[in-house]
């Protein structure tokens, strides 16, 4: 489909709507891609807030021989949800669950809505919506629509299509049509109709009326017991209605519409048939197996037992986890080295049920003597497992290099009794092609996520990648299976479909599309007529790759571009705070994806391998997408795939900066060390200046600050100045080890009484405390891009402290976003790096030090009051990205009536100087809303507030008008 659309006319459309239009290069290019291997540049992007706004995209489309690409998450990884039409994003406005129906136990919903997010909402009418996919936590019920999605549970409670009983739909003429299961008396009325509703009852009704098109389906299509079935439009569902067999099932085009990825109408509400809550008693068994062929042998004995999951992961996944942080917790289950693993879930109402059924499958188990290991988990493990599980498909863009694990095979399935022979000959076929492929998922619905590692920047592996689709395809029909289980034709193998179906089957779809969408306004290339499988890639094939010269040292990716390149576009980064974690606070905030760290990873790919400046950062857009990044490196954790955006965005200030320079107030949050450091020289004038209405409304104008915002002050000595006047006074003592403590720049002009707390804590708990004249962190430099500034201080600290720092006498620091950028950005910016390797192994946020001492015995209760205290606790972003929180909770819950709990909030917001800048407030305060702030106001005024950045308590006071204390601070008050 060509076109000719100007700007003015897409400007013209843009007014009309209630919701936005966007047509800038940023959007298109945050757009081009989903998460499969292609990328197309859209016309423009949609965000419609109206049905009239989706009517009136349609009538555009309609007019100016343009298409609508319907997305929600954009977490397709078959290219659904790529076009050169206008992307239609439903994911911001379409996003209600607008009613419940307990007695029939359904519900409406927009197509926006997330697909847990639902099921949290169900939970106290005790019903659940069944399809768990492994994007639950942000993938969309309309996207499950369009694939007609399965997932882990779909052995228990079927597929998408087994749920959705009427689609509220826009045709592709505008008009508003209900489709839901129909008599044949009502059938009769539809088809009467004189319109394009009628017209598509008669020609379905009259095409599948025909006993050699009955016969076509049921001989070509993929086996009826194989329930993961996507292979084109769902025709053969139909036949098995009353219309047109002896079953009493009645007609529902919504079987037809479900796995249509949004080409043949247009959905605004969806009514899904919902189940009972599963059994509350559960247990997991992973079975551990040698090679792949003893897991797939145990697939069909183990699925006589009543299993809500049979879930595989290969030695590749598992590999992988060893390279993430988070997921490296989660594998703490695995025995050994197996080639795969089986997991096993059970549930049942009653403990003992759940013995019976444990019992009685160990039994299979033993019995079968394939696997060497059967390790049984409960409770928060099993939680544990399945998230390892579910990150197998993010976690395989953490292979190094251009070489991935590619997706166009890896949706095959099969019938279970087919399964292991399948397998056997899809080995061979990927030994005959020298490859180590990738097996994972739902072994128990006969489908494995079965995936070649190729490098489709090459022109050998390209063809390479159309050849073994097509083997793959053969193999498949061999087995009569489908080609698409879950994740949908697309663009990935949408030409297949006439060899998977045979040309008479393909010819029908076709003329049903036609009779949907006569001028194929809806997701063209898709389904029939599907754009060549091997066209439109992310990467242009043997094309020479610029030569990028970084500060930042990317090696372990090999370079910028790959460090970019790793996200694969699962979406993780769009999971709302309702599901934990901190990844993507200014994407929470704003729900728009060009702030999602997905999108920074995807823009600046684009713009470094196609921009024809000198500088390929020099460009606004990249700029834009950036902004609201707040650098709180959960996506160096949270991301499967591991891509570190804040290291990213760091990188792109500083090449950015080098062609357009930076801004006073830029300069004067980079350098706000230095200014500290004059300011204390005249403490109280300067905090005058700082706390004074007027005086601080001038300054904060001047520098773009918010208004809202209460300036920092300074303490009225340094902590150097303190502590030289606590040497010459503290006596000697035996201590039990001698600590560096790292005196940072904001410890030491702001937070003297922290620091003093610190070093009064650490002497009471028999410590010796050195402290020495080091550099700053380094930490605003960085946030700002002065990447030339924080090298000079990184080489200078790692230089100062190289000698002295070792396992005997560790550095440790109190303030996150400080001490930590030794054990991070150090390493990618500092010239010895054996030494700063060193320093970083020995290096240890203050809560994580005093945790490790209380667990070897040199720190007890004993040494702290009785008192009983409430406390809640909020951790630094780059404390959860780059260690772990739980040891500012263990420190403070060493008093013996101490009741310490974590807010489990994600980022607070204020990111350093982010939510000084006038411009950010809004969205710094919006993303403490989200968790921290509500935690904060509903605890009582006794329960003590404890955060550990210097940030985040300025963030609470300013958020909540409460007081966060350090936890040293608190331990220091709790000192017997």
């Amino acid at each position: 489909m060509t076109s000719t659309i100007n700007t003015s006319q897409l400007l013209q459309l843009q007014k009309t709507l209630e919701g936005t239009l966007h047509f800038d290069d940023l959007m298109r290019t945050v757009y081009a891609t989903d998460a499969s291997v292609y990328s197309m540049l859209p016309l423009a992007v949609a965000y419609p807030k109206s049905k009239l706004d989706i009517k009136k995209l349609i009538a555009f489309a309609k007019e100016n021989n343009t298409s609508l690409i319907p997305r929600t998450a954009g977490t397709s990884l078959a290219g659904q949800c790529v076009g050169r039409g206008i992307i239609v994003d439903v994911s911001k406005h379409f996003t209600k669950i607008l009613n419940i129906n307990e007695t029939q136990k359904t519900v409406t919903v927009q197509p926006g809505v997330v697909r847990d997010e639902l099921n949290n909402y169900l939970k106290p009418f005790g019903l659940f919506f069944g399809p768990n996919t492994s994007t639950s936590n942000r993938c969309m019920i309309g996207g499950m629509v369009g694939n007609n999605s399965s997932g882990t549970t779909s052995i228990k409670y079927g597929v998408t299509r087994d749920k959705v009983n009427a689609l509220q739909t826009l045709l592709s003429d505008g008009s508003d049509v209900l489709f839901s299961a129909l008599t044949l008396e009502e059938l009769q009325k539809k088809i009467e109709l004189n319109t394009l509703e009628g017209a598509i009852y008669k020609t379905i009704i009259d095409e599948l009326s025909s006993t050699t098109i009955q016969n076509n389906i049921k001989n070509e299509f993929p086996r009826s017991e194989i329930h993961r079935r996507n292979t084109g439009y769902a025709v053969d569902a139909l036949l098995s209605t009353a219309v047109f067999s002896t079953s009493t099932e009645a007609f529902n085009l919504c079987k037809l519409l479900t796995g249509s990825e949004g080409t043949l109408a247009f959905t605004t509400e969806i009514t899904l048939q919902l189940d009972d809550l599963p059994r509350e008693k559960r247990l997991m068994i992973a079975a551990h197996f040698e090679s792949i062929e003893q897991c797939l042998k145990a697939v069909a004995p183990v699925m006589v037992h009543d299993l809500y999951n049979c879930e595989m992961m290969d030695k590749t996944i598992l590999d992988c986890t060893k390279q993430n942080i988070q997921q490296h917790n989660n594998r703490q289950f695995i025995s050994g080295d197996p080639q795969a693993i089986l997991m096993l879930e059970i549930k049942s109402h009653t403990i003992d049920g759940l013995k019976e059924q444990t019992q009685a499958l160990l039994s299979t188990l033993e019995a079968l003597d394939l696997s060497y290991a059967n390790v049984v988990l409960e409770g928060d493990h099993i939680d544990s497992a399945n998230e390892l599980r579910k990150a197998g498909l993010g976690l395989l863009g953490n292979i190094i290099g251009d070489k991935k694990a590619v997706a166009c095979i890896e949706d095959t399935a099969v019938a279970l009794p087919d399964l292991a022979n399948y397998i056997s000959e899809f080995t061979a076929l990927m030994k005959a092609y020298k490859q180590e492929a990738v097996y994972y998922a739902h072994a128990g619905a006969g489908e494995l996520h079965l995936r070649p590692i190729l490098d489709l920047k090459q022109k050998g592996d390209v063809v390479l990648f159309r050849k073994i689709t097509e083997d793959v395809a053969a193999l498949v029909k061999k087995y009569k299976g489908s080609f698409s289980g879950e994740h949908g034709d697309g663009i990935v193998r949408g030409e297949f479909i006439p060899f998977m179906i045979g040309e008479e089957n393909y010819q029908l779809l076709k003329r049903i599309k036609s009779s949907f969408d006569p001028q194929n306004l809806l997701n063209p290339g898709k389904i029939v007529d599907a754009f060549p499988m091997d066209q439109n890639l992310r990467y242009e094939a043997d094309r020479a790759e610029p030569e990028i010269k970084t500060i930042l040292d990317f090696s372990a990716s090999q370079g910028i571009l790959r460090e970019a390149e790793k996200c694969n576009g699962s979406g993780d980064c769009r999971k709302l705070p309702e599901f934990g974690g901190t990844m993507c606070p200014s994407y929470r905030a704003t729900r728009n994806e060009k702030d999602s760290t997905r999108a920074g990873a995807n823009a600046l790919r684009a713009f470094l391998t196609t921009s024809t400046k000198t500088n390929k950062f020099d460009h606004k857009e990249l700029k834009t997408v950036f902004d609201l990044c707040l650098s709180c490196k959960a996506c160096a954790t949270e991301c499967p795939s591991s891509v570190d955006v804040a290291a990213l965005k760091a990188e792109f200030q500083y090449q950015y900066q080098k062609a357009n320079g930076t801004t006073l107030r830029t300069k004067l949050f980079a350098h706000n060390n230095k200014w500290n450091a004059l300011g204390s020289q005249f403490y109280s004038f300067s905090n005058f200046m700082f706390s004074n209405g007027v005086t601080s409304s001038i300054i904060k104008t001047i520098f773009g600050i918010a208004k809202q915002r209460r300036l920092p002050l300074i303490s009225n000595q340094s902590l150097s100045k303190a502590f030289k006047n606590l040497e010459k006074k503290t006596n000697t003592k035996r201590f039990i080890k001698t600590v560096y403590l790292f005196n940072d720049e904001f410890t030491n002009y702001l937070d003297t009484s922290i620091g003093m707390d610190a070093i009064a804590l650490l002497h009471a708990l028999n410590y010796d405390v050195k402290l020495i004249d080091n550099f700053e962190s380094g930490r605003a430099f960085l946030s700002k891009g002065f990447l030339e500034q924080a090298k000079k201080v990184a080489n200078g600290n790692v230089k100062l402290f190289k000698d002295v720092i070792s396992k005997e006498t560790p550095l440790i620091g109190i303030e996150p976003s400080a001490i930590l950028t030794f054990k991070d950005e150090y390493l990618k910016l500092a010239q010895d790096q054996v030494a700063a390797k060193s320093i970083a192994e020995h290096t240890f946020l203050i809560e994580e030090f005093l945790s490790g001492e209380i667990a070897i015995g040199n720190i007890t209760p004993s040494q702290f009051t009785g008192d009983t205290k409430t406390i809640k606790f909020h951790g630094h972003c780059h404390q959860k990205a780059l260690g772990n929180q739980i040891h500012s909770f263990h420190l403070l819950n060493l008093p013996k009536n101490f009741k310490v709990t974590i807010i489990p909030s994600g980022c607070c917001g204020m990111a350093g100087s982010f939510g000084y800048e006038k411009e950010h407030y809004k969205v710094s305060m919006q993303v403490g809303e989200q968790t921290l702030f509500p935690a904060v106001r509903k605890a009582s005024k006794t329960t003590i507030i404890a955060a550990n950045g210097t940030s985040c308590r300025h963030q609470i006071r300013d958020g909540t008008s409460r007081e966060a204390l350090h936890p040293v601070s608190v331990l220091r008050q709790a000192l017997i």
